[in-house]
């Protein structure tokens, strides 16, 4: 089809798109506290003077707080090898905002990058004026990839996300979307097999460069440090507890695993994480009429609902100081904070993945592999393949699909043996990635150097 049919039909559905979106961006705005963050530059509105800002930087493109994490990693080691040079990191949601200001590298503006109509992506470039621009995983807009054509401002992907879901609908689509596609200078795939897919795009061959994944590059992410103040929280539910973590959970997913960690050790501490923390309150209900007495992060232990459960168990010597509260009913801590997941994964025993087992998709599990924890995922984990396939294949991973299975899967990972087996075999296969973000270096620094 004609670029510029697909170019008209796009403007005219993007207005219908925002209309309809809208309504439930403000709620979500309103619950993640987002509106003290700038979210006029969204809309391509700033407020102080263009001569204040670090015009020919490098722009990174970032959605979602996960997107945001790999563009902080990428461009950690951008200053590292390439000492001076300068940054901008475009967000789209406040939570990915809020991870990047948070992260305090010096000289980073941080902003939001715009909706993606003409006149605001026209004043997002005139104002910044980038020397190139990197979009972080899959987030393409015609609109910003012709306005930065027409100023010669190359537009990489780092980081190519091509699970099987996207690959097949970027097939279904390939002839509406290779006149946009084909503009990019350069993408960066994680796999070899990803290959054709981006040809059949309209990507010239000498535009791919295979590089493995920013994601799982172990040579770049090293586990972080044990917290004392995280150590000082679990240890107020009783010392010597195996700690279980439900990773970036989704709904029904709280109840699901915390029922199976109490069945699997009834000594056991459920640590969930759900990936929304806005989401506490409805997880802290969900798991109270489940019957657990239940402690949230940002109440510094000092908040606790529980009801009657049929699982009984004596209450922890040191019971979580300030709850008030003498329940035998089994515990769930709730970490109801962005941005700490890692770290918490530094203090467990084992992990489960959310997103895997009543939604789609699954979640990132490089950080605990690189946290050298076992791991237990659920079946669907179609984001992260190949690798998860590769986990699987090389049993490196545990498989778990109903309460019953990630019981058994749970007690496994909790035995040291084979933990240590799990372990040990995960972070073979995610080797494979070591230097990955090097690897981006090399192709997307002479873009920079070359604008």
């Amino acid at each position: 089809m004609k670029e510029h049919i697909v170019l008209f039909i796009y403007r005219i559905l993007m207005p219908l798109l925002f209309l309809v979106a809208f309504p439930g961006w403000i709620l979500k705005m309103i619950r993640r506290g987002g509106f003290g963050t700038a979210l006029n530059e969204r809309i391509g509105v700033y407020f102080t003077g263009k001569e204040f800002e670090p015009s020919g930087a490098v722009h990174l493109h970032a959605v979602s707080v996960g997107e945001t994490i790999l563009a902080l990693k990428l461009l950690r080691e951008w200053q590292a090898a390439h000492p001076g040079t300068r940054f901008v990191l475009a967000t789209g949601t406040s939570t990915g905002h809020d991870a990047a200001t948070a992260a305090n590298i010096p000289d980073l503006r941080v902003t939001y990058f715009p909706l993606d109509f003409a006149w605001m992506t026209r004043s997002y470039l005139s104002r910044f004026e980038p020397s190139c621009i990197v979009l972080i995983e899959g987030e393409i807009w015609p609109g910003l990839l012709l306005a930065a054509q027409r100023q010669s401002i190359p537009v990489s992907l780092a980081n190519a996300r091509t699970s099987p879901r996207s690959a097949k609908r970027f097939r279904k689509f390939s002839p509406l979307l290779r006149p946009f596609f084909c503009r990019l200078s350069a993408v960066c795939i994680q796999e070899e097999e990803h290959r054709s897919l981006w040809q059949a795009l309209g990507i010239a061959p000498k535009n791919i460069h295979l590089t493995g994944s920013i994601k799982f590059d172990t040579q770049s992410s090293a586990a972080p440090s044990p917290n004392p103040d995280f150590a000082e929280m679990l240890a107020a539910f009783g010392n010597g507890r195996p700690v279980v973590l439900a990773a970036s959970t989704f709904p029904g997913e709280e109840t699901l695993i915390a029922e199976a960690i109490l069945a699997a050790d009834e000594n056991a501490l459920p640590v969930i994480v759900p990936r929304h923390a806005e989401r506490r309150t409805d997880v802290a209900a969900a798991l109270s009429g489940a019957g657990f007495q239940v402690f949230l992060r940002s109440a510094g232990l000092k908040f606790a609902i529980t009801r009657p459960h049929p699982h009984q168990q004596t209450q922890p010597e040191n019971e979580p100081q300030g709850s008030g509260l003498q329940s035998r009913a089994p515990q769930a801590f709730v970490i109801d904070s962005t941005g700490e997941l890692a770290t918490w994964m530094v203090h467990a025993d084992a992990v489960i993945m959310g997103k895997s087992f009543l939604h789609t998709g699954g979640q990132n599990p490089a950080e605990a592999i690189i946290a050298r924890k076992p791991l237990i995922l659920g079946p669907h984990m179609d984001n992260f393949q190949p690798l998860v396939r590769h986990l699987f294949d090389a049993g490196g991973v545990l498989p778990a699909h109903d309460s019953h299975s990630i019981t058994l899967a749970i007690r496994s990972a909790l035995d040291p043996g084979i933990a240590k087996i799990l372990v040990e075999k995960a972070s073979n296969i995610l080797s494979l990635h070591e230097g990955a973000t090097g690897r981006h270096l090399q192709v997307l620094q002479p873009l920079h150097e070359h604008a």
